[in-house]
């Protein structure tokens, strides 16, 4: 048992130092897809994680009160509540009023709060630029004020007042623009805005003749009790009333990642499908390069158990790394690709949570898997002989393939005859075109669809979920484009060194050597086809089954699918024609030692 252990570890770093292009595609196809798969899990951790941070550096509430009235009775009916028993502490309350806010020529909806100087006990607010309230200036919400474009010591005027930004800050009291829960005094009916903070003795004059509503931040003796520790059994008395607990919060703002979340997982699943074809490619071409070495490895006595182990071993190895590159780039970028935390204080942190590290790599081991046993199986049952013999497999000769043969073109017909020696390639041409098409049809129907602005009742501005979502389609369709490429390559490096023999005799035959690169490239061309033919239709029925309804131009459909075959001819006929030049006899002698 040890000598077959030190003789697997020999075998085992052997093929990893030998091969290293080919380890490198590897670790990049399921790198690319299990970043992207992590970058998908991430974008919850966006918020989730730094809302905590924000919370515990805020003193952020445990649940936010509003009555469902504005003026005095509002206060009289809060009075009571920061002396229940379920409160440890509380502030406020604090008068709210509701209007409109004017900056760079476009006026929003504004929930504006009067605040002290003195720092609260429950909810202060974190100053990110500048300083907090006093008289006569006005403290924006951060990611509000980026929507904007409010810098420090701007002038925004809120109903007709002029007030001096003074500075920003993040808070865990509400929800992160535009989910800010803005709603006329005494209505229940919430519309989409941004949060400001003033000076307690300035909000009286910019209400005006409405009625100050008011607000509550309590912190209670069990955090995620929520409205059940102010009325257990749902009191009557407090129907019509606001109640934010943390974990509503915290929801709410992770709303603007939903559709770009999806995105991302459906993207990593498609990637997913794309890196198998790599792999799958990569491993038939190792296989085929192998089979003369599997011959001798089980001539001198090596069972089909050990030979597959050798060999799944090699892939799991760089399946393990590659689950660690895509965690690290998937966990990373999110931050600097989304900036979802943007209204709060703090990261997602170095340490990814339990579950997307078990997600992601089981990802990547299943692709190193999956891809890989199926080759690896049937190579370590293959028979000596044939596995020395390196026989492919032979095409079914059928009456009218052959009257049909006879009047192809030479190129067309060695084209022909390669997918029939090696119908397994051809089938990972077609996933791989479909995949990656597919992609580029997604694309191109959200560009296709109509904008939906914010309505944010004076003005419209663009919805931050549908930039995320595009932008996550984006990645998805870069990284599909450049994992096509990649397969691209290694599907047609396979069939070069594949035909090196058959396009060898095809010329001694009488093929000149453009027919015979031709050829080459027509064997990667035709199975392109039906891969962008279905391709199309299934991203755009992709897209419209989670969003929209709008169509893409034809004219983008047929553009994209005649550049995606171009390119593939492109790829394929520049080294098929290189490997064509080749002197035959060299080609022969090689392949007869």
């Amino acid at each position: 048992m040890a000598g077959r252990l030190l003789l697997m570890c020999r075998l085992l770093t052997r093929h990893l130092r030998r091969h290293r292009a080919e380890n490198v595609l590897l670790l990049v196809a399921i790198t690319a897809a299990t970043a992207t798969l992590t970058l998908g899990l991430t974008l919850t951790e966006l918020v989730t994680r730094p809302y905590e941070r924000t919370r515990a550096a805020t003193a952020g509430p445990d649940l936010v009160v509003e009555p469902g009235f504005p003026g005095p009775q509002a206060l009289d009916a809060l009075a009571p509540l920061a002396t229940l028993p379920g409160v440890t502490e509380h502030s406020g309350p604090y008068p709210l009023v509701f209007l409109a806010l004017t900056a760079r020529d476009t006026t929003v909806r504004v929930i504006v709060e009067g605040r002290d100087q003195a720092p609260a006990a429950v909810n202060r607010p974190a100053v990110t630029d500048g300083t907090w309230v006093r008289p006569g200036g006005v403290v924006v919400e951060r990611t509000f004020a980026d929507a904007l474009g409010i810098d420090l010591g701007d002038t925004v005027s809120v109903d007709g007042h002029p007030l001096h930004v003074t500075g920003f800050t993040v808070t865990a009291a509400r929800p992160v623009y535009p989910q800010v829960h803005w709603h006329l005094p005494g209505g229940n009916l919430v519309e989409k805005g941004g949060l400001v903070w003033v000076d307690h003795g300035d909000i009286a004059t910019l209400a005006g003749d409405q009625p100050l509503s008011y607000t509550l931040n309590l912190k209670l003796v069990d955090r995620d009790a929520g409205a059940g520790a102010i009325r257990p059994g749902g009191d009557v008395r407090f129907r019509g009333w606001s109640f934010r607990s943390a974990r509503d919060i915290a929801h709410s703002s992770g709303r603007q990642n939903r559709q770009a979340e999806t995105a991302l997982v459906v993207g990593a699943w498609l990637l997913t499908g794309l890196a198998v074809v790599g792999i799958a490619g990569i491993v038939a071409g190792r296989v085929i390069a192998r089979r003369r070495r599997v011959g001798l490895l089980k001539a001198i006595g090596a069972g089909p158990g050990m030979i597959a182990a050798v060999h799944l071993a090699e892939y799991l190895v760089i399946g393990l790394a590659a689950a660690g590159a895509g965690l690290a780039i998937g966990w990373f970028a999110a931050p600097v690709l989304f900036r979802s935390s943007a209204g709060f204080v703090g990261s997602v942190g170095v340490n990814p949570p339990p579950h997307v590290v078990v997600t992601a790599t089981a990802l990547a081991l299943a692709l190193a898997v999956a891809a890989t046993l199926g080759p690896v199986l049937r190579a370590a049952a293959t028979s000596t002989i044939e596995a020395l013999a390196d026989v492919p497999t032979p095409p079914r000769r059928r009456r009218w393939t052959i009257w049909l043969s006879r009047r192809l073109p030479t190129a067309l017909l060695i084209g022909v005859r390669i997918n029939a020696r090696r119908p397994h390639r051809a089938r990972l041409v077609t996933v791989n075109t479909l995949i990656t098409t597919a992609a580029l049809a997604a694309v191109l129907t959200i560009l296709a669809q109509d904008d939906d602005p914010l309505n944010l009742g004076y003005s419209e501005l663009p919805d931050p979920r549908n930039e995320r979502t595009l932008q996550a389609m984006l990645i998805v369709a870069g990284v599909a484009c450049f994992l096509a490429l990649l397969n691209t390559i290694v599907s047609t490096w396979t069939a070069v060194l594949d035909t090196r023999q058959p396009l060898a005799v095809a010329r001694t035959l009488g093929a000149t050597p453009a027919q015979a690169g031709l050829g080459l490239a027509v064997a990667q061309l035709l199975p392109a086809i039906p891969g962008v033919a279905v391709g199309i239709p299934f991203g755009i029925g992709l897209y419209l089954f989670f969003d929209g309804e709008r169509y893409p131009p034809v004219s983008w459909t047929l553009s994209t699918a005649i550049g995606v075959l171009v390119a593939v001819a492109t790829l394929t006929a520049v080294p098929a024609l290189a490997a064509a030049r080749r002197p035959v006899a060299d080609t022969l002698r090689s392949t007869a030692t």
